[in-house]
């Protein structure tokens, strides 16, 4: 019957065939099963080490008589307080009768008495079988045993999912077999979704032999179908998304060789951690931030079940529900939120999809198109500001557009690496320019040629990311900025940011073109010490933003010297930072002219 229907599987998907066929040999599907029974055991009799028995005593939980006694023994505290209380009172007093406070020291030492030989009788005496909840143990046993494999899929899932798929492809990739795919008439998108449903087939199975324990014991904890099954849904998305992400890594980060698993899969172990210490201890949901914690299925996983963290009794009162996206309440209702990362997941994993099916093929294709890029920044800032706006009436701080900042310039970073091409690309494309687009102007091939410098695009995705922030610093009220910095010097700031960004993206491009093989190497390694080096040294000499603003205006942290700087100073600095631009993109250009003209030599004299 598995033959059968893996041979059915062959005729709608030849990839998928080939996976499973490799795997689903029986000694594996013995172990995969086997070892899902065998956790699901573990994990129901783990629990039983608290099963109540006959030295169950009557302070325990579910013990019926406990509320009783601690009735009690409250009451005895109130009296004895009172008690302690009155004996104060009337020693602050001169009384003509002498026998009240000893008559009170009396009572008080009695109520003393009776509540030690309660918590005696407490601590030494069994609660009866028959007073304790049963039902009660058995729905928090259930609802331990629902929980437990709640985290265990999403753990086992996306870091295990991760390992094999990258693994899969540095294995096929050091076999040679994947240029043999890469040459097969299947298209991308048959290949791709046959390794992302054959790779971890092993993990579904184990997954799956585990569903029915985990829907009864939802159920049996009475666990709302359609929470369970949105639990399911999230969960799926997220294995869509991480393992697009997981194929896009393996594809484009062949020099990392036989490292690259344990890389990406720590990176999703490491993602997992830190996205859930952010649930148990974050109560802010109105920040640029919020948007990375959507790509983790913690969130929505804690709203749904409010015992996995117990950050919060009731859903009714989760910090989420004030999650708001354009004003627009989608926190209010579980519907609207797990749509919302439902749709969050989709978008971004079609996005992945089209940068995969972009890279297969030709690998030695930049990861995004130029328009691409665009789209993809559009929609971060659409993300950032929905989910940042709703916080404006609430803060007051500069830390807001600071950190969106921030963020942004950290993406225009990456896209700087994903969109600068190589040197064979640029030669390429300079010598053949006049050839092959004669249709197009320079500018309109700088904004949208694949292979023309990314230094134009790096300008378009700045001004795309840049202008948001600029309006809303234009529009914002002043006491927004608790009136200690000018507006001006804000926006002057941001242009700061702006052209020191262009810089980084030129020596980028210029590095690119280098001959050496370890060129990315290298051009990531000089933008982190050209990002970071300046600060940390003005740091470990001590020289504060207050005392030498001037130097701080040229490192990747403007905004600590703006509010110690005139506006002056700030608009020369910002004059010398363009003109160093301006050099570098003038040997960028001489350097793009040179490997035209060599690369046209060398065709003209045969070489």
């Amino acid at each position: 019957m598995l033959l059968n229907f893996i041979d059915r599987v062959g005729e709608l998907n030849p990839q998928l065939f080939r996976e499973l066929k490799g795997r689903f040999k029986p000694f594996n599907l013995i172990i995969s099963m086997g070892s899902s029974l065998l956790l699901q055991f573990i994990v129901f009799i783990f629990q039983f080490r608290e099963f109540p028995d006959e030295n169950y005593y009557l302070r325990a939980t579910y013990c019926t008589l406990r509320e009783v006694y601690q009735n009690q023994e409250q009451e005895l505290y109130k009296q004895q307080n009172l008690l302690n209380q009155k004996i104060t009172n009337y020693q602050q007093i001169q009384l003509s009768d002498n026998t009240i406070i000893p008559n009170l020291e009396a009572q008080l030492q009695q109520v003393k008495t009776e509540l030690a030989d309660l918590q005696n009788y407490l601590s030494k005496n069994i609660c009866p079988l028959d007073k304790i909840d049963w039902q009660l143990w058995w729905r928090d046993h259930w609802e331990y045993t629902f929980l437990t494999f709640s985290v265990i899929f999403i753990f086992t899932l996306l870091v295990g999912g991760t390992y094999l798929l990258i693994s899969d492809l540095a294995k096929e990739e050091q076999r040679g077999t994947l240029n043999f795919i890469r040459l097969s008439p299947q298209s991308e998108t048959s290949i791709l979704t046959g390794k992302i449903l054959g790779v971890p087939s092993l993990i579904y199975l184990f997954v799956l032999t585990a569903i029915p324990l985990h829907l009864w014991a939802g159920h049996s904890a009475k666990i709302a179908l359609s929470y369970i099954f949105s639990y399911y849904a999230v969960l799926t998305a997220s294995c869509l998304f991480f393992y697009s992400t997981a194929l896009i890594f393996g594809l484009v980060s062949r020099w990392f060789g036989n490292f690259q698993p344990w890389l990406g899969s720590g990176a999703v172990l490491m993602f997992l951690f830190m996205t859930m210490t952010m649930v148990s201890s974050s109560r802010d949901f109105n920040n640029s931030l919020t948007w990375v914690r959507f790509f983790s299925p913690w969130d929505i996983t804690n709203y749904l079940f409010p015992n996995l963290f117990r950050s919060y009794k009731y859903p009714s009162i989760s910090p989420i529900r004030q999650l708001q996206f354009f004003y627009l309440p989608i926190g209010q209702n579980f519907l609207t939120l797990v749509g919302f990362h439902l749709v969050n997941y989709g978008i971004c994993s079609y996005g992945i999809w089209q940068a995969m099916k972009r890279c297969f093929r030709n690998t030695d294709s930049t990861i995004l198109s130029k328009k691409q890029s665009y789209l993809f920044i559009a929609f971060t800032q659409v993300m950032f500001l929905g989910l940042t706006i709703g916080a404006v009436e609430n803060k007051s701080d500069m830390g807001i557009i600071a950190l969106m900042a921030l963020l942004n310039f950290a993406l225009v970073l990456i896209l700087t690496i994903v969109l600068s091409p190589q040197r064979q690309t640029i030669q390429d494309w300079a010598r053949y320019r006049h050839q092959n687009h004669r249709d197009k102007s320079v500018l309109q091939d700088l904004v949208f040629g694949e292979k023309s410098p990314a230094i134009v695009a790096i300008v378009v995705n700045l001004l795309i990311a840049t202008t948001p922030i600029i309006i809303w610093i234009l529009f914002s009220p002043p006491n927004f900025y608790d009136g200690s910095v000018d507006k001006n010097k804000v926006i002057l700031a941001m242009v700061l940011a702006f052209t020191l960004m262009l810089m980084y993206a030129t020596i980028a491009q210029l590095m690119l073109l280098m001959k050496n093989p370890k060129r990315y190497v290298w051009t990531v390694l000089t933008i982190g010490v050209a990002m970071f080096l300046p600060s940390i040294v003005l740091a470990v000499l001590g020289i504060s933003p207050s005392q030498h603003p001037i130097l701080w205006l040229f490192s990747t942290c403007p905004w600590a010297a703006i509010e110690y700087t005139r506006t002056t100073t700030i608009f020369l600095a910002l004059l010398a930072e363009i003109t160093v631009v301006a050099l570098l993109n003038f040997q960028l250009n001489r350097q793009v002219k040179v490997l035209g003209e060599s690369a046209t030599k060398a065709l003209l004299t045969g070489r």
